[in-house]
């Protein structure tokens, strides 16, 4: 199948696959998979116009509500949370689609800023791996029904206080509002939404447990992502030398497979421990760092 947007030639089910592997795995840490999806159509597709960003934040829009959905129907939504990570962004995703457009359209440069980006998301993820930042066991007294819902102590401008699985959490707003405007920025050249960059930052810097800032992580990818194609395709107006607007028969293909790999991926989480699932998006973000870093220089 053919897609004149984008100028590739591929199977239909075969972004629909990789969409769906690749969104089952990482949503359980709140990424929508959408950073792992655009090195594959740069390096395998050969799709390295900047509207490979904005078809990267149309796949987020199709395939995020399904994640979303299972966190909220269960009780594992940090709504403080999640309002920090939508404010936060979204003025930096539109900086950082002017930064794309502008100063970043060269496929190379482009290459080694994913690089250098994802490098620094690793070497967080692996310290913290390392470290053993994971949430203890609990009891079995604790074992109840509902062990895996978010019940909030404490909301307001200088703290934020929960409980999950029987221990108490806290963080300061102020400053993650400040991480999520400067993730926002970055979200927006890398064309996946601020929330997909931010859960790192939430678990390794801010020290928050992995299964927590999922959903919240989930929900602001999805409203950053909305804005995300919207200033794209305003933007394709004023650059019309350069494809700027997202491929949709493409982007749609990979959010049915995102779609149903979240899904199944939101489902599951809670019965993965946070060091699983670090490890593995750990593994994959270095990879794919190195593969761009080293490929810049060779």
């Amino acid at each position: 199948m053919f897609f004149p947007v984008s100028g590739i030639e591929v199977h239909p089910l075969f972004p629909l696959v990789v969409a769906f592997v690749v969104s089952f795995f990482t949503s359980m840490a709140g990424v929508s998979g959408a950073f792992l999806l655009l090195p594959f159509q740069v390096s395998v597709l050969g799709y390295t116009a900047p509207s490979v960003s904005s078809t990267n934040h149309l796949f987020n829009i199709i395939a995020i509500p399904s994640g979303v959905y299972r966190y909220i129907k269960e009780g594992r939504m940090l709504w403080p949370l999640t309002w920090a990570v939508i404010i936060g962004t979204l003025p930096g995703v539109f900086i950082g689609t002017l930064v794309r457009i502008r100063y970043l359209p060269d496929p190379k440069n482009f290459k080694i800023f994913v690089g250098l980006v994802l490098f620094y998301i690793g070497c967080q993820l692996l310290m913290n791996i390392l470290k053993n930042k994971d949430q203890k066991k609990v009891s079995k007294k604790t074992q109840a029904k509902d062990e895996h819902k978010i019940r909030i102590v404490t909301s307001n401008i200088q703290h934020v206080t929960f409980t999950y699985k029987g221990e108490t959490h806290t963080y300061s707003p102020p400053f993650v509002y400040v991480i999520c405007f400067l993730v926002g920025i970055v979200g927006g050249v890398y064309g996946i939404g601020g929330g997909s960059i931010v859960a790192p930052f939430f678990v390794a810097i801010v020290g928050l447990p992995v299964h927590i800032v999922a959903g919240a992580a989930l929900m602001g990818t999805f409203i950053t992502s909305v804005a995300g194609v919207a200033f794209y395709q305003c933007f394709s107006l004023i650059y019309t030398d350069i494809s700027v607007a997202p491929d949709w028969a493409l982007g749609f293909l990979f959010g049915i497979g995102g779609f149903c790999g979240m899904y199944l991926g939101a489902r599951t989480q809670k019965f993965v421990s946070g060091r699983v699932i670090k490890s593995i998006l750990c593994c994959c973000v270095l990879f794919v760092s190195a593969k761009y870093i080293v490929g810049y220089f060779l």
